[in-house]
């Protein structure tokens, strides 16, 4: 009953012998996979060692260094940095297999061949050392069949691990351990994933493509007959299984060309072959139509055309009777506003599985189906319904699971209509309903429970100690201590209070920026709070300024409220940095604009690992006005190792293009390099944890008895003639096609900021003279006619005009 119900991560955060973490490893196999597993890797810390096959001809390592080339040019980047990539030391499999030996961690990801694969393992064994992991990122071979013939010491250590593509991004992780796997090792090696690789962990059965392959690929196959079998067109399917449903904009027909119509064919291939005992094993025979796009070269993304093709501007899609592309079709399924305007996700869920038309029709009839293939699976892929929920989520990008999707449409209901259709249901769903349950997730005591079918009954699924959860905490009334119609402030407990953004899009309008003044103040004010966080569990931290607001008012010409606005901004973010107790901000995803200077003047941040962090505002026309700009100045006389005038141009040059050219940094570790993150900021690999761990920075910083930095004072700048050299810059861009003649205008007012405004020779400032600068500057802009344009353009199409 224990394996089958303790979640192994909480079993190995229970275990001291479980943080044991991993410092170097070796990747056999540089393809696709193996490269951007060692990448992902090297992201986390570790020295890695890559290998592959010898060349037959001249340098061994030809093919190893083709592949390693393909992933320094993959988008998107699988490394957090440049330098990242130096922690990889290329080799082959003649010359260096004997590196293995000095690693603690090897994970095989060569072809998907048995006889190859256990002819990898046999060499393993006889080369790596005795306390060393081996893994198998296989995706569909039995993980027992690779490791037969192998001494039941390596097979205690041997596990499958099956990263999803691509691993830095996707976040599931599937475990797989063989009935000869010593659970410690699964313990240990979910621990260093979750904590260290940032991975969502599921632990899954031995079983042909295992959770979330298994299900996934019978969901999207459910779907494309409907297309195969004339019902409805490709892009009336992509419309009915992406964003509308909680799923990624690719969809169903995007997705396949972006994985590749060759993997999917192989895929839906072995799967047939493999899956002998699944009743619904037709469902995975490869369509003709599959065959016949992977025979001519048409393979998706990757080649230019597989199920979409694009043709300058537009994008056609395949006929499946004529085998042409065709210009896209205008979707035959009524109205559907009146569904995206249903609000939740669950919402939405519940109308269109009630809508009357065409729409509605394939909604219920793939969503019955899917459903009940998903409680037919356990328990042969897992014994936990939770556990299907999370692999689909982690790894196709789903917001509600299988099992959650079914309790939000009604259990009875869903039984009711399985059951008019045809839709087999196995014994454990009516042995539930006898029971009396009615979901099968429920919320017993403040904690999640799922029901077991092992057990009969239901079992605790609580969220691991340091995980955060705002969802769940608002649901105690009295943890909610102040709010406006935009944010709010929550009681985290142990004297830490969080600040909550809650406007659309996480945007910091009068109401967000009013607020956090307020509540700093009052934070400041009561000694029984340490300090204060500033996060949020929206899809990005903030994408910046409210630019309605801006646009309003300069449209009015209302300048001296705008000047307020501005200089209130700047006070408000002014106030993070020089708090009297500690204020942690804590980002994630996007963080723009405003929100980018928010994190820049935190003295000391916690960012995940994935947040893209950049100051874009050029692109409406704007400069930096929220301190980023005084900050980027102050941090680039920081940088200049003897205080040089020349030392100080080589980073304000670095600096002014960035923000420029509107460059947003790749990863948390990009964003320190660029200054938009303090050098000693907290970078968190799991994205779930961040919450957590900017609650225990705060309270660190206050038991260190917390002082705010020093105001700055003198900050050099350099005047007039650090702006020639700038201009140089602009103008190689401006005629190389790169920038517009506006562009360079405001690169140039930007220039002015950066170096100091009006001054004849380098100086030293205080930062108030650079905010003033600021705000100058910012005002002007604002007042002119295509930056109006741009602001304008932005708000009504969601893109930037370049005038």
């Amino acid at each position: 009953m224990e394996t089958s119900t303790v979640n192994p991560v909480a079993r190995a955060l229970a275990s001291p012998s479980a943080y044991r973490p991993f410092r170097t490893a070796a990747v056999l196999g540089a393809g696709t996979m193996g490269a951007q597993i060692a990448a992902h890797l090297a992201n986390a810390g570790l020295q890695v060692h890559l290998l592959d096959m010898a060349a037959p001809e001249g340098d061994k390592n030809a093919i190893v260094q083709r592949q390693f080339k393909k992933a320094l040019k993959t988008r998107p980047d699988p490394f957090f940095t440049e330098a990242t990539a130096r922690r990889i030391t290329l080799g082959n499999f003649d010359e260096h297999f004997d590196r293995v030996g000095e690693v603690d961690w090897v994970i095989e990801a060569v072809v998907e061949r048995l006889d190859v694969k256990r002819s990898v393992m046999e060499r393993l064994e006889a080369t790596v050392r005795e306390d060393a992991v081996v893994s198998t990122n296989t995706s569909g071979i039995p993980i027992r069949e690779i490791a037969e013939g192998r001494s039941e010491a390596f097979q205690r250590r041997f596990l499958g691990t099956h990263f999803f593509n691509p691993p830095r991004y996707l976040k599931l992780l599937e475990l797989i351990p063989t009935a000869a796997t010593d659970p410690e090792i699964t313990a240990r090696v979910a621990a260093f994933g979750r904590l260290h690789l940032g991975k969502g962990i599921v632990v899954a059965n031995d079983v042909p493509y295992f959770i979330g392959n298994r299900i996934g690929i019978y969901g999207m196959m459910v779907a494309m007959r409907h297309f195969l079998e004339g019902d409805y067109t490709i892009e009336e399917i992509d419309l009915l299984t992406g964003t509308l449903i909680g799923r990624p904009k690719s969809a169903t027909f995007r997705t396949a060309d972006v994985v590749g119509l060759d993997v999917m064919l192989d895929v839906s291939r072995n799967l047939y072959e493999k899956a002998v005992d699944d009743e619904s094993r037709d469902v995975f025979k490869a369509p003709p139509l599959l065959e016949q796009l992977v025979e001519r070269g048409a393979l998706g993304a990757k080649a230019g055309a597989g199920f979409y093709k694009k043709e300058g501007k537009v994008i056609l899609s395949i006929n499946p009777e004529t085998g042409t592309y065709e210009p896209p079709r205008e979707p035959n399924l009524g109205d559907l506003d009146a569904i995206k305007a249903a609000g939740s996700l669950p919402d939405r869920l519940r109308a269109l599985y009630a809508d009357e038309g065409r729409a509605g029709a394939f909604f219920r009839d793939t969503t019955l189906q899917m459903l009940g293939y998903s409680a037919r699976r356990i328990p042969e892929v897992t014994d936990n319904p939770a556990d299907v929920d999370r692999a689909i989520c982690w790894g196709f990008g789903w917001e509600m699971g299988p099992f959650q999707i079914w309790d939000a449409l009604g259990f009875d209901r869903v039984l009711e209509d399985m059951a008019a259709a045809g839709v087999e249901v196995p014994a454990w769903v009516h042995t539930m309903k006898q029971s009396g349950s009615t979901a099968f997730y429920r919320e017993s005591g403040g904690v999640r429970h799922v029901y077991h079918p092992g057990d009969g009954g239901y079992v605790p699924d609580p969220r691991l100690a340091d995980e955060i959860s705002l969802a769940v905490l608002k649901r105690d009334e009295r943890k909610t201590l102040w709010k406006n119609a935009d944010a709010a402030l929550l009681d985290l407990g142990d004297g830490v209070a969080l600040y909550e953004f809650r406007s659309k899009a996480n945007t910091l309008g009068q109401f967000v920026m009013e607020g956090l003044n307020e509540v700093i103040e009052r934070v400041e004010a009561d000694p029984d709070l340490r300090g204060l966080v500033i996060g949020n569990e929206g899809a990005n931290f903030s994408v910046g300024a409210n630019l309605g607001e801006v646009a309003m008012a300069a449209m009015q010409g209302e300048f001296e409220q705008i000047a307020a606005m501005v200089k209130g901004f700047q006070d408000t973010v002014q106030r993070i940095r020089y708090a009297t107790k500690p204020v942690v901000v804590a980002t994630h995803q996007r963080v723009l604009g405003g929100g980018c200077e928010l994190v820049m003047a935190c003295p000391n941040p916690v960012a995940a690992a994935e947040s893209y962090i950049g100051l874009v505002e050029l692109g409406v026309g704007l400069i930096p006005a929220g301190t980023g700009t005084m900050r980027l100045a102050a941090e680039a006389a920081a940088r200049a190792p003897h205080g040089h005038p020349s030392e100080v141009q080589a980073w304000i040059q670095v600096f002014f293009e960035n923000v420029a050219m509107a460059r947003v940094a790749t990863s948390a570790r990009q964003a320190q390099e660029m200054a938009y993150l303090a050098p000693h900021a907290r970078i968190v690999m799991n994205a779930d944890r961040r919450l957590y761990v900017a609650k225990e920075e705060v309270i660190r910083l206050s038991n260190e008895g917390y002082l705010p930095p020093p105001v700055m004072t003198h900050i050099q700048v350099l005047g007039r003639p650090a702006v020639a050299a700038l201009a140089v810059a602009v103008q190689q861009y401006l005629e190389g096609g790169f920038i517009s003649e506006y562009d360079a205008f405001l690169a140039r007012r930007l220039a002015h900021v950066l170096t100091g405004g009006d001054l004849t020779m380098p100086q030293e400032v205080h930062e108030d003279y650079l905010l003033e600068l600021e705000r100058e500057v910012f005002l002007k802009l604002l007042g002119e006619q295509k930056t109006q344009e741009r602001i304008t353009h932005l708000l009504m199409h969601n893109k930037p005009l370049r005038n």
